[in-house]
């Protein structure tokens, strides 16, 4: 098993499946590879599950198990992130590769302005999207700027802990949910009397962590968190939409106060189909923003507001970036407008270019298409 992990590893796999009755797969730039041809037994994959759970207790009760997350590592090939879940009766496991090394932001090909939100003194730092469009890494890359950077103590609340960061010009805690505090709430709590300048949450996940990391923001730490919303105008809906509507009005008072960047992102397949790369809307709380979520304002204003703070804040929004992906030829015309939240539009905007006689608005190639 453990040679299959490597080869999938330096094939640049970024998730592998391990499950009874199938080969080893492995996901390389979003598609899903066969990596063998023997298939698992059920008693394979339930010996693999008892080598990766990483204490007694809980080898001790691998048949009780149904969803189980740990971390695990292999020397001089990397860290996973693991699922061990029961399907049909018997194991399956998916393993998430994390690199030893934690990539930069210019090496993520991340804007510039990320150091800047990561920079702020206090508040609320949101980093969301989908499942494995690479939140955590961009989320681990801007805690590593800070600590190259910045005199900093930062306290990570991690379920499982994923990247290991190594002190610099910070110093860095690294607690586990289960192993080193008992949930992300109470080591949340806990991270109040510990000094911190900034906490960062890996997910937020209940009205309670979501309540107190507010909380955390407005007594002068900066929390950074990721949370499964696809834009910045959803995040600050699902943020209120936790809340009871008793306290919906003095949750969007806090929530006005303390959010201080939105950072959306996806992966998108590159024009070489090779490779992958985000795309990225990113949202800064400046004082008109801050009013609309006060008076409650339409989705669509903030957006507009997004848009029309690209050259003061360094805001974007999707579709911004997703022009600028085909003009510069980094991504398809097709891969982008079906990437769009509105792909007419998107196709409106992209002809107007054209029309306007600006070169290459549709990337390479424009003329195979029409």
């Amino acid at each position: 098993m453990e040679q299959l992990v490597k080869a999938a590893v330096q094939k640049g796999a970024s998730v592998i499946h391990i499950k009874a009755g199938d080969v080893f797969r492995c996901r390389v730039e979003g598609k899903v590879y066969k990596l063998s041809s023997t298939r698992f037994t059920a008693e394979d994959t339930r010996r693999i599950a008892l080598q990766l759970i990483p204490n007694d207790q809980d080898r001790a009760r691998i048949n009780e198990i149904k969803d189980y997350d740990c971390s695990w590592g292999l020397d001089d090939v990397g860290r996973f992130r693991v699922n061990i879940l029961q399907q049909r009766g018997s194991f399956m496991i998916i393993m998430r590769a994390i690199p030893w090394s934690i990539p930069t932001l210019e090496e993520l090909n991340l804007p510039s302005v990320l150091t800047q939100i990561a920079d702020q003194s206090h508040g609320l730092v949101l980093v969301t999207g989908g499942v494995g469009t690479g939140k955590t890494t961009t989320q681990a890359s801007m805690i590593d700027w800070v600590n190259k950077n910045r005199q900093k103590h930062i306290i990570t609340l991690e379920d499982p802990i994923e990247f290991l960061h190594t002190d610099d010009a910070s110093t860095i805690t690294q607690r586990e949910i289960g192993v080193d505090t008992d949930s992300f709430r109470t080591g949340l709590r806990a991270a109040l009397r510990q000094d911190p300048d900034i906490i960062l949450i890996g997910e937020m996940r209940d009205k309670e962590t979501m309540e107190t990391a507010i909380r955390a923001s407005e007594l002068g730490q900066l929390v950074l968190s990721t949370m499964h919303t696809p834009t910045a105008t959803s995040t600050i809906s699902q943020l209120l939409a936790v809340f009871p509507d008793d306290e919906k009005e003095l949750a969007r008072i806090r929530v006005a106060d303390t959010l201080r960047a939105v950072v959306s992102q996806r992966l998108l397949m590159r024009a070489d189909g090779e490779t992958r790369i985000p795309a990225l809307e990113i949202m800064q709380v400046t004082a008109a923003i801050q009013d609309c979520i006060l008076s409650n304002k339409p989705a669509e204003t903030i957006q507009d507001l997004i848009e029309a703070g690209r050259e003061t804040y360094g805001m974007q929004s999707f579709q911004q970036c997703l022009q600028d992906l085909v003009q510069s030829g980094q991504v398809s015309y097709e891969a982008a407008k079906s990437a769009s939240e509105n792909p007419g539009d998107f196709e409106l905007y992209m002809q107007t270019l054209a029309g306007d006689g600006q070169a290459d608005p549709f990337g390479p190639a424009v003329g195979s298409r029409f």
